[in-house]
């Protein structure tokens, strides 16, 4: 044990005390005592005689009497081993004083599916929520690190949520992990200021690395590394920044699950599923998420459905031989347990995968490496064409570029990655190369040395700077050529054996040919065609498909007038001689039976046959023929109301048919025995018995000196046959007639108002006939006897 005077160490190292001890404050309040060789002092900041502290760079020293040091040796407590609620390795981190070391639990959160949830400690919990939630953060702020999870409604008609994205925000930036489709890694992306990052993405301490299935964001500072997957992620953070530091939904990282379910504030509730709800994002707008108004009373969650609800379930292989080789190290419970809620919850059984994915990540930082998607029915890997699937590879896949003295990211994770044999050409351009070089101006990998042409530039991979150099083609001379035949001009064309290059070429342009007479005879057609080796076109005439005779141009089937007498018709039969359809002539065959009503005549002098002549008139009725000479009239005999008459019109007879319309016969009305036919065998008449006298009415205006009625009046009238006899009487001995006529027998006088052009209404009287009837009248004198004076009267 040493003794020292109290200035020869402490001012020297009084400021790395300080700092250890984390002291604002200077370590003496007053000046330092000079040193004494007989007798050291204590340091004047209260440290009583006796009292312990520590000096500096793990030492030891306690106040004895006199004011002496003494120096004491640094003992650290024996190392103790203990086990990781979350499942992990112990890792050894230092005390504060950073003299001794003690094992302690590094932070892993995990969520995926619907979501299911393992806290930093290990303890898992179903959440549902559909909001953005702080997933971590610090308690007293020291790296300024915070964490949140967005969920939305993956299967909004069952209500639940899945992880769409997650916010990591460190110092000032903010990165967003974003997933498009729910089901598609490819639809994976990382933004920074609502701006899409092209990855890898390596800037102020932040690297982003996507593998084709995940998203991985290493915070290199911190050493924290934070994964984003198709619904899944996980955040592993160092216990010796963030133990007994954190806060939120996943939970404070001490090894202690008892305290994980911890609210804003401080309590404590039994179910972390009702301490989520507490946690919405404070400082990112979201106006339909709302903090519960009180805490709810903890009811015990039910028990997990332990057989998956669909037959055709992935979940039962992490309870197989598939995942048995990790089973060991990582624990399946939870996952299964959440792969059998979605089972049971989420209509996609794509959900299902990221249990599946979430343990087989688990497995690979754990040390085994497992290929289970080729067991699965939903989980197949989705890689481009130019990649392999690996469950497990460097995060940092090997590239051209690489450096020795920059070590890669010490992380596995399953992905698409370079076939064996092959590495990235850089981080940025994810094109596979077996050979580094150079990557030309379209992305594609040229080895050193490698000569090329792009764009008409002749191009080299340079070995010495690992970049391509190009310089202008250069093109040979250009030969003229001959170009004299009609519609030839020279052009100057891209060579086809070099598209960088011209060559001058003939070539044909018809707009420059001259113009050609298209004229051809009777029955011939213009037939165009450009000679093999010519430009312009050229013309045949060549005979149709038709007969000539005599100029004159017929189609097949027509009649031809070739030779009298002689039925001639044009072909389809083509004459070789002359090109065209041959004319088919055969005399004339006279046809001397003629139908009926019609007689045959002799030819005439200039004709080659007689002819029928029509004599009669052919009337069919009902399927019966008639033959009627011209003025012949004919009648049914069933039907003599129809006549039929042949007449002549020019050299043809034609039966006219006519319809007698008879006129209304009422026999009731006929005399007795005086009913007989017309004289046109058709209508029947009679003697008509008296016809009625009768009163007709009818309406009229009435009209009197320029004045009219307003409406028409009714003026009704007398109208009809009286009877009226002629017979002979005994007392004048002579035929005498009897006479009676339809007269008004009674009449009253009515009034009507008249209407005046000046305006003026005045009444107006006129006679209304009541009643008609039939009176005697005076007949002519009687047959025989003298003529009788006859007297003159007026009717008033």
């Amino acid at each position: 044990m040493e003794h020292i005077g109290s200035g020869v160490c402490l001012t020297m190292i009084c400021s790395d005390i300080c700092e250890i001890n984390n002291k604002t404050e200077p370590c003496w309040t007053t000046p330092l005592p000079k040193p004494t060789p007989s007798v050291p002092t204590c340091p004047d900041w209260e440290v009583a005689q006796n009292e312990t502290f520590l000096l500096c760079n793990c030492t030891m020293a306690r106040c004895i009497e006199n004011n002496t040091i003494e120096i004491i040796p640094y003992e650290c407590p024996p190392l103790k081993n203990i086990t990781c609620t979350n499942g992990k390795k112990p890792v050894l981190v230092s005390d504060k004083d950073h003299c001794c070391h003690h094992y302690a639990c590094d932070c892993e959160c995990k969520g995926w599916g619907d979501p299911h949830y393992i806290t930093f400690d290990g303890l898992y919990y179903n959440y549902q929520g559909n909001c953005t939630y702080v997933l971590m953060e610090e308690i007293k702020p020291k790296h300024n690190l915070k964490i949140y999870i967005d969920n939305i409604y993956c299967d909004p008609i069952k209500h639940v949520s899945c992880p769409r994205s997650l916010i990591i925000s460190y110092i000032s930036e903010v990165i967003v992990l974003k997933s498009q489709n729910l089901v598609r890694a490819a639809e994976l992306e990382a933004f920074k200021d609502e701006k899409r990052l092209q990855l890898p993405y390596i800037q102020q301490g932040i690297k982003i690395f996507n593998s084709g299935i995940t998203l991985i964001v290493e915070i290199v500072p911190l050493e924290a590394i934070i994964t984003f997957g198709l619904s899944d992620f996980t955040v592993s953070l160092p216990y010796k920044y963030f133990g007994s530091n954190t806060q939120g939904q996943c939970g404070t990282c001490n090894n202690n699950k008892a305290d994980d379910c911890m609210l804003p504030g401080g309590q404590l509730v039994q179910s972390c599923g009702i301490m989520a709800d507490f946690w919405p994002a404070q400082d990112i707008y979201q106006p339909n998420c709302q903090i519960p108004p009180v805490i709810p009373t903890d009811t015990p969650e039910p028990p997990p459905t332990v057989t998956p609800c669909k037959p055709d379930s992935d979940c039962d292989l992490l309870l197989s031989s598939v995942f048995e080789e990790c089973h060991p190290f990582v624990d399946p419970d939870n996952y299964y347990q959440g792969c059998v809620f979605d089972s049971c919850h989420v209509s996609n059984p794509a959900v299902e995968c990221t249990s599946l994915q979430t343990y087989a990540a688990a497995c690979a930082q754990a040390g085994v490496c497992l290929h289970w998607r080729n067991h699965t029915t939903h989980c197949e890997s989705d890689c481009p064409s130019d990649k392999v699937y690996k469950p497990c590879g460097p995060v940092e896949q090997p590239t051209c570029e690489d450096s020795p003295s920059v070590p890669p990211l010490d992380y596995i994770t399953e992905g698409c990655f370079c076939p064996e044999g092959t590495k990235l050409f850089n981080k940025e351009s994810g094109i596979c190369v077996d050979k580094c070089g150079c990557l030309d101006p379209e992305g594609i990998p040229r080895e050193f040395n490698e000569r090329f042409e792009y764009k008409c530039q002749n191009c080299i991979c340079e070995e010495t700077t690992k970049a391509i150099t190009c310089v202008p083609k250069v093109c040979p001379s250009l030969p003229v050529a001959n170009c004299t035949a009609p519609g030839f001009v020279i052009i100057n064309e891209t060579n086809p054996a070099d598209p960088c290059c011209s060559i001058l070429v003939c070539r044909c342009h018809s707009n420059t040919c001259p113009v050609i007479d298209m004229m051809c005879p009777v029955g011939y057609a213009a037939v165009v065609h450009v000679p093999e080796g010519k430009c312009c076109p050229e013309h045949t005439c060549e005979p149709k498909m038709v007969c000539i005779h005599k100029n004159a141009v017929y189609q097949p089937g027509d009649t031809v007038p070739v030779v009298p007498c002689q039925d001639c018709t044009c072909t389809n039969v083509v004459d070789p001689k002359s090109g065209f359809l041959k004319i088919n002539c055969e005399i004339q065959q006279c046809r001397e039976n003629c139908e009926q009503g019609y007689r045959y005549a002799e030819a005439k002098t200039n004709e080659c046959c007689g002819r029928c002549i029509q004599t009669h008139c052919i009337l069919n009725i009902h399927g019966t023929e008639h033959l009627l000479k011209q003025g012949d009239t004919w009648s049914p005999s069933h039907d003599m109301c129809e006549h039929y008459t042949c007449v002549k019109s020019n050299e043809t007879l034609t039966a006219v048919g006519t319809h007698i319309v008879c006129p209304p016969f009422q026999q009731s009305n006929c005399q007795p025995d005086t009913i007989q036919t017309a004289a046109n065998g058709c209508c029947k008449i009679c003697v008509e018995r008296e016809k009625a006298c009768k009163l007709v009415p009818t309406n009229k205006y009435i009209t009197h000196k320029n004045c009219q009625s307003v409406e028409k009046v009714d003026i009704p009238y007398c109208e009809g046959s009286c009877n009226t006899y002629t017979k002979y009487s005994e007392e004048a001995s002579a035929v005498q007639p009897t006479c009676s006529c339809c007269k008004g027998v009674r009449y009253s006088n009515r009034t009507v108002d008249l209407l005046c052009l000046n305006g003026d209404m005045v009444p107006y009287s006129y006679i209304h006939v009541d009643e008609c009837s039939c009176t005697l009248s005076d007949c002519t004198r009687p047959v025989g006897a003298p003529a009788r004076r006859r007297r003159s009267f007026t009717l008033l």
